[in-house]
């Protein structure tokens, strides 16, 4: 039956120059054949135009579609030429079943062999997805199988908002219908001063660039086809495009288009129906976020500018003279004699030097991050270059030379790091620098990839005089504009850089026309050169025995499973501090948890109150650095005594926080879940969350509030329903599901833990290493409104740098808190899994010193209360001040399960 049918479409093909009708703009396909795939999972359908479209090239004559179950909460839909080999990203990549892998046994239907045609419908193997389509123009939809909610529609509606699928040679066009109240979110990498929500009637473009951070509405260094969709009472679901093509995404409020320039159109469509079950899902497909080194969630320092070790040393002494949080030190291209990467300048950064400035950081429980550009410069005595075109592995151009760039050295070579060697050079490179310089992490930027130049064939012409930033960052390389060839100038143009220009991909990146080892386009590689770079060094890293630390600029889908993320080069104003919450929410969304802003700003020269009010909000990224650009004047925390106050406030409360946070990065790893989250992702059945983008949750339980304007000593803060404590002081919002307007003097950001929360905390400290030596507080949150209530936590403890994060006996320990309020009467209670750890890493064993309840209507008497049965009054302190009951000198060990009661 199978055969007949693609013999039918065949002659069809054949036949479309006699019968079909001429037309400039394509009119869609039509279905023509239809069967089962062998296992009973999906369908297999093939389509031919309508018409002869030539607007944007001629469309592909023969299309091949596949609609398969994936899992109960996934359908994939795959649309391609059915006659020629298109491009695809690589499973070396992204890693995922393939259209023809078997899939679980649960997925099958029940009945061997049962069709699953019905009425053009696909009936699922589970109860949460449902594909359909029509065959005149074809279109497809998904659903929901409980309440026939239709979720995605290809097929135009009555209206003219879009046309039905188009697909040419290097122009894809789909779109979908959406309910105009429905609420979307991502699309990225961006600036956007709309806020968190997507705004209708903007064009949100996919072309990685190097652009700074401070430019709004453009495409910026990352590239994610993927967005959520929260509708009426919080029902979630979330598409992915799994492209890396640029395109253009058009949100017109009621429908939304996708303008894709080249590839496959490959759809997974998650059902939720929570935005946590969506991030879970979406995780499990691209991959989890990589476990983070403990160390990495302190206090990071940067600054381009750091000219030499002394200088090095002097921040690092500066810090703890001021007693601020520091476990991380940085160098940005000033270590590199003459921006070689790999290399030590032999002046200010000589081993002799840098040795034994490093060997005292790590004594003193500190670390040291370096930078890595992908331009390898082509000087002939560079010992680097020459193992890398000894290997052949640098990217060609389109006559299959060498392509060269230019960026920080001067002429250089970009590392193809699709490769077949590609492994092998950039490890050794990597283990050789760090016999030389033993750094604890990574920092690949420029890597989207960033180039001074915008040119195809090119060579090196004079060099300018002089050595300002100016005089290196100006092309001198002779360059052509283009080989001539269809990939620089497609029909279609995505909207780089920004509207009016409309600049050409080739603009300062690798000409897209140049390949790669298998011959794999950079047109179709761009958006994910800096995520194939992350891979490679993640790979390096793991290699020499500890948890990677890797930061990468430009970021892919997936690209959390490998690196953490910040904005990029934003600037010191207060639109900039602003926009970084939309930032880091997004990015973690996108499953790139780890993740934060430049802290102060890192263009032009920041202020003492802006630099107060962000490290204030800084303080809670996941990822917190201070970082300045060279012609900025320096912004160290200590270099105003009212934002040295503030920052032992605020990274002190940090510095508690860290057993939590670290939970959050374990959490992340294994199930997805952003370390930063938007209120509506914990609380999407209160629509008026999905208007809040000035605050986000840490976690489930922590509120953060911050000041974003300049000259505010309050702020106008949301608080869902239920009892919202104050972290500083434990005074207490009662939450209404409403706005409040919170006392912000200069010195003050609003933190609040949610009710139902227990939260795990340790004393501060100036490192994360002297931290963790602190024995635990467990702060517990209840209603303060209610007689009964209850809360839970978690906390995840390993040594914070084995190269794996998962449960393993003797490794790792993980407790479970409750905690229940009833009248007068309570408990707390602890399960500890794998004990073992909890109860020998650490000399003294960890205990539980302290507990804080808040939310009781009345203070337990010591006499009540009893620690595993027995009465404890003589051996503990107890304090009620206001909203807060404090037990302290407990003195029950964390790896052991205890129960407290009064």
């Amino acid at each position: 039956m199978a055969t007949r049918l693609i013999s039918t479409v065949i002659l069809l093909v054949l036949l479309a120059p006699v019968i079909g009708v001429t037309s400039t703009a394509s009119l869609g396909y039509n279905l023509v054949s239809v069967t089962d795939l062998p296992d009973g999972s999906g369908i297999l359908a093939y389509l031919t135009p309508i018409g002869s479209g030539d607007d944007y090239g001629t469309d592909i004559p023969f299309l091949q579609v596949t609609a398969r179950y994936e899992t109960n909460d996934r359908i994939r839909v795959r649309i391609t030429d059915a006659n020629n080999t298109r491009w695809e990203i690589p499973q070396t990549l992204i890693s995922r079943p393939s259209i023809t892998d078997p899939l679980p046994p649960k997925l099958l239907p029940v009945s061997e062999g049962a069709s699953i045609i019905t009425d053009s419908n696909l009936r699922p193997p589970s109860d949460k997805l449902k594909f359909s389509y029509t065959s005149t123009p074809f279109g497809f939809a998904i659903s929901r199988v409980d309440s026939g909610e239709v979720l995605f529609n290809s097929t135009p509606p009555d209206s003219t908002s879009f046309r039905p699928l188009v697909f040419k040679d290097q122009y894809i066009e789909i779109s979908t219908t959406l309910p105009g109240d429905s609420a979307v979110f991502g699309l990225g990498e961006s600036t956007r001063p709309d806020g968190l929500r997507l705004t209708p009637g903007r064009t949100y473009t996919l072309w990685a660039a190097d652009i700074g951070a401070s430019n709004i509405d453009i495409n910026l260094y990352g590239a994610y086809p993927y967005y959520i969709e929260v509708r009426e009472g919080g029902q979630t679901h979330s598409v992915l495009l799994l492209n890396s093509n640029g395109m253009d995404l058009v949100y017109g409020g009621d429908y939304f288009t996708y303008k894709v320039i080249g590839g496959i159109l490959d759809f997974y469509f998650f059902a939720g129906p929570s935005p946590a079950a969506v991030t879970d899902q979406y995780t499990q497909l691209v991959g989890r976020p990589l476990p983070v080194p403990y160390w990495s969630l302190g206090f990071h320092q940067c600054k381009w500018g750091y000219k030499n070790v002394e200088m090095l040393e002097n921040v690092v002494s500066n810090y703890k003279a001021a007693n601020i949080p520091l476990d991380t030190i940085w160098s940005d291209i000033d270590h590199m004699e003459a921006y070689k990467d790999f290399t030590l300048d032999p002046v200010n950064f000589p081993p002799q030097k840098l040795q034994p400035f490093l060997e005292k950081l790590h004594a003193d429980g500190q670390h040291y991050v370096l930078i890595v550009d992908p331009g390898i410069t082509t000087d002939p005595k560079y010992d680097t270059f020459k193992r890398g075109l000894a290997k052949g592995v640098y990217i060609k151009d389109a006559d299959g030379r060498d392509y060269l760039g230019q960026v920080w050295p001067g002429p250089v070579y970009y590392p193809d790091f699709l490769h077949p060697k590609i492994q092998d050079f950039w490890s050794g490179e990597i283990t050789r620098f760090h016999r030389e310089a033993q750094f604890d992490g990574l920092w690949i930027d420029m890597n989207e990839a960033s180039n001074f130049c915008t040119g195809v064939f090119c060579s090196i012409g004079e060099r300018p005089k002089g050595g300002d930033i100016d005089s290196i960052t100006t092309c001198y390389l002779k360059c052509n504009a283009t080989s001539g060839s269809k990939w620089e100038n497609p029909p279609y143009v995505v909207n780089n850089f920004n509207e009016t220009a409309r600049n050409p991909l080739n603009r300062k990146t690798i000409a897209v026309s140049s390949r790669h080892a298998g011959g794999e386009l950079e047109y179709d590689m761009h958006n994910m050169y800096g995520y194939s770079e992350a891979i490679a060094t993640y790979n390096a890293l793991r290699s020499l025995g500890k948890r990677p630390f890797i930061l990468s600029r430009s970021t892919f889908v997936g690209a959390g499973k490998y690196a953490a993320h910040w904005t990029g080069d934003n600037s010191a104003t207060w639109n900039d501090l602003a926009f970084s919450v939309v930032s880091v929410l997004n990015s973690g969304m996108f499953g790139v948890p780890m993740v934060g802003a430049d802290i102060c700003g890192f263009n032009s020269n920041t202020t003492e109150d802006l630099c107060a009010r962000w490290i204030e909000l800084g303080a809670f990224y996941p990822f917190s650095r201070n970082h300045a650009d060279i012609r900025s004047s320096f912004q160290e925390l200590y270099v105003w005594e009212s934002v040295a106050n503030i920052s032992r406030r605020v990274l002190g409360l940090r510095y508690r926080l860290l057993p939590y946070l670290y939970t959050l990065a374990f959490q992340a790893h294994t199930q997805g879940a952003p370390m930063a989250r938007p209120l509506f992702y914990e609380f999407p059945t209160d629509p008026a969350t999905l208007e809040v983008d000035s605050q986000f949750l840490l976690g489930k339980g922590i509120l953060v509030s911050p000041v974003l304007y300049e000259q505010r000593d309050t702020v106008e803060a949301y608080f869902p329903e239920g009892s919202w404590y104050d972290l500083f002081d434990y005074s207490v919002i009662e939450g209404k599901g409403d706005f409040y307007t919170l006392q912000a003097p200069l010195d003050t950001i609003n933190v609040h833990l949610a009710q139902g929360s227990i939260i795990p905390m340790q004393d501060a400290a100036l490192t994360t290493a002297e931290a963790r030596k602190s024995d635990f507080t467990l702060l517990i949150a209840f209603s303060n409104s209610s007689d009964y209530s209850e809360a839970s936590g978690e906390l995840f403890l390993d040594d914070g740098e084995r190269i794996d994060m998962k449960p393993e006996p003797g490794s790792t320990s993980f407790v479970i808190f409750r905690a229940t309020k009833s009248g007068a009467k309570g408990s707390v209670t602890s399960q500890v899994m794998d004990a073992e750890f909890a109860l020998k890493y650490m000399k003294p064993a960890w205990s539980v010193k302290t507990i804080v309840l808040l939310g009781l209507t009345a203070p337990p008497s010591t006499s009540m209360v009893k620690i595993n049965d027995q009465y404890v009054h003589s051996s503990v302190d107890m304090r009620h001040e206001g909203t807060s009951t404090t037990i302290s000198n407990l003195k029950v060990l964390l790896g052991e399960p205890f129960t407290l009661t009064w």
